[in-house]
């Protein structure tokens, strides 16, 4: 891949990169305020539907990350966009948080369970049951099925939660309809962040902690990756893939002093 013509765009994940379970990963503080003062273009990504980018912000101010609400994609917002572009002005009905149906309301989109355009699966820790078999009759009439991301399970401090892709699965098992997943591992999530931020492939970098969603979407998407040891992948887990990240690094901390040459020359 060419060399950046004019520096480079950080695309980062969340959890497992930024912050771990509510606490800051060390160093993450530093490499977000050193992006800032740079004017480095940076956007943290997460699959996460459930919340918009200004609860994020505010979560993550209390881990002691200053990042700005402009800086931070989610599923939910590339969903919308998405849906944007293939019909405007459309409808659909939403199982899903705040951070969802307030990305839908902002691009136009009417919320209503009769005779919808899409059915439109995201992130929530309450499942309906009755919303999920409104979902499996409107899907069976013909309503297009659209799922935030595919992840089967969350996290939480009691342990693994069902989410997205688990939901979208049964959805899928009682109408025959497989969903449109738009968040990583599809590329779809990464080219949205890129048009959100007017940048190119090319100068583009995506570090995140897992190998089957953030640096294979990453990979697929025409950038660099970085994989850090901080959240679910080690490196044993990643010579499991046949396909590599562009670099394996402990942590954040590490790009610390060196935003500008990521990748050193050996």
């Amino acid at each position: 891949m060419a060399e950046p013509r004019s520096g480079w765009t950080y695309l980062m994940d969340m959890d497992g990169v930024l912050v771990h379970e509510e606490h800051l990963i060390p160093g993450a503080d530093k490499l977000v305020a050193e992006l800032a003062e740079q004017g480095t273009p940076f956007l943290v990504l997460t699959n996460n539907s459930i919340y918009t980018p200004r609860d994020l912000r505010a979560r993550l101010h209390r881990t002691g990350l200053d990042v700005p609400e402009a800086s931070i994609w989610t599923s939910a917002l590339a969903t919308a966009r998405f849906l944007d572009s293939q019909r405007p002005n459309g409808s659909a009905f939403v199982i899903g948080e705040a951070g969802l149906t307030t990305a839908l309301h902002e691009i136009g989109y009417v919320l209503t369970d009769r005779d919808p355009d899409y059915v439109v699966l995201g992130e929530t820790r309450t499942y309906s049951f009755t919303a999920i078999t409104t979902a499996i009759r409107l899907v069976a009439l013909g309503a297009r099925f659209i799922a935030t991301n595919p992840d089967a399970t969350g996290p939480s401090l009691a342990g693994p939660l069902p989410a997205t892709g688990a939901v979208a699965a049964l959805i899928e098992r009682a109408t025959g309809h497989a969903p449109y997943f738009v968040g990583k591992p599809n590329p779809l999530m990464m080219r949205s962040a890129l048009n959100a931020l007017g940048a190119h492939s090319e100068n583009t970098l995506m570090i995140g902690d897992r190998m089957d969603t953030d640096v294979r979407s990453g990979l697929e998407a025409g950038l660099r990756t970085i994989l850090v040891l901080t959240g679910i992948s080690n490196r044993d887990t990643a010579e499991r893939f046949p396909y590599r990240p562009s670099r394996i690094i402990e942590s954040v901390a590490e790009l610390v002093g060196h935003t500008d040459e990521p990748f050193p020359k050996h």
